[in-house]
């Protein structure tokens, strides 16, 4: 693990560029004297903090380059350049210890990226500190998390690659927690309250794990969490829970263990669903988004969105399903005036 580096500080610190040679397609960034960079990766010593990150992809025949970073978030889609052209882009992240899920491993400290495609050329890279970036936080859990291994993966993990610079994910959700665990871990709620500035959103999305908690103490839970981002000027967003891959007869999602009521009849969504009217708050209903894809894809297509074949697991995605997932909640902060047009991509 490279260490932190004062130079490299120093560099940064003062807004110099961290630039990397030009690469040819199929060989990125390995360029003698790239400094940064290496055979299809890049490393930046650069404290935690929000960074600007500009790409510039091409090489002298037909790439397709996809950029991934820290735990496996997916930064920037594969983006094709005609051979002998160059094209730019930019995308603004979240730098943090612990890199992935907060009660996960240290991961490796600084910024790390991982330069991957159908055929990558990466031309030049340039890492500079985020003077006006905006956040959007989540918390959430395993659905939603930095998983730290394939095949699984959560829709905060794919988000970020709709975005542009200016705008930057910062995914706290952690596997396995519930309204009640989130807020009393320090490394939780704790940790991702402070943070918060005016102007940021707080995608909050929990409730596979609350099985045992009652709706009282569900709906207390999440208006705590409601009010703590108010109190920090944030924007709280409230986030029904993706469905479970779990077909009633009549081909439907509609049965309480796809649709999350827990064992003490808790409708989890409706609750979350009341609390967004009461607190007047924004919702993006996750769980009717992703009832009607899976049901539409039915019960052998829809396989593909879930780890069904691999783990028989049906309440996890893949990088597919986490993918499709992610572009849902984009085009709701879109439909819902809560980010700009111009700060997310199309694909």
């Amino acid at each position: 693990m490279r260490r932190f580096s004062k130079a490299a500080l120093v560099a940064v610190t003062l807004g110099t560029a961290l630039s990397a040679a030009p690469a040819h397609a199929g060989t990125p960034a390995s360029a003698p004297g790239i400094g940064n960079c290496t055979a299809g990766a890049c490393h930046f010593d650069v404290p935690p903090g929000a960074y600007d990150v500009k790409v510039l992809l091409g090489g002298d025949t037909a790439s397709g380059t996809r950029i991934t970073g820290e735990t496996r978030r997916a930064l920037l889609p594969e983006t094709a350049v005609p051979a002998g052209e160059r094209v730019a882009r930019s995308f603004t992240m979240d730098v943090r210890t612990p890199e992935g899920e907060p009660t996960g491993p240290a991961g490796t400290a600084g910024l790390d990226l991982v330069i991957g495609g159908s055929a990558p050329a990466l031309a030049d890279i340039r890492v500079t500190p985020a003077r006006r970036a905006r956040q959007i936080f989540l918390v959430g859990d395993s659905t939603v998390c930095d998983q730290p291994g394939d095949p699984y993966a959560g829709w905060g993990q794919q988000l970020p690659q709709y975005l542009r610079r200016g705008l930057s994910v910062a995914n706290h959700a952690d596997s396995g927690e519930s309204t009640v665990t989130y807020r009393q871990n320090p490394q939780l709620w704790a940790t991702v309250e402070p943070r918060v500035r005016p102007g940021d959103l707080v995608l909050i999305q929990l409730a596979h794990n609350d099985k045992t908690t009652d709706a009282a103490t569900y709906r207390a839970n999440l208006e705590a969490l409601v009010d703590g981002v108010r109190v920090k000027g944030g924007e709280a967003v409230l986030v029904t829970p993706i469905v479970r891959r779990w077909f009633s007869s009549d081909g439907t999602l509609n049965n309480n263990t796809a649709l999350l009521v827990n064992g003490l009849g808790v409708d989890h969504p409706a609750v979350i669903r009341s609390v967004a009217a009461d607190r007047r708050a924004p919702l993006i209903d996750l769980t009717a988004k992703t009832k009607a894809v899976v049901e539409s894809l039915g019960v052998e297509a829809s396989k593909a969105l879930y780890l069904s074949n691999e783990k028989r697991d049906n309440t996890h995605t893949s990088v597919h399903g986490a993918t499709v997932y992610a572009g849902l909640v984009r085009d709701e902060l879109l439909a819902q005036h809560l980010v700009p047009r111009g700060l997310t991509r199309a694909e």
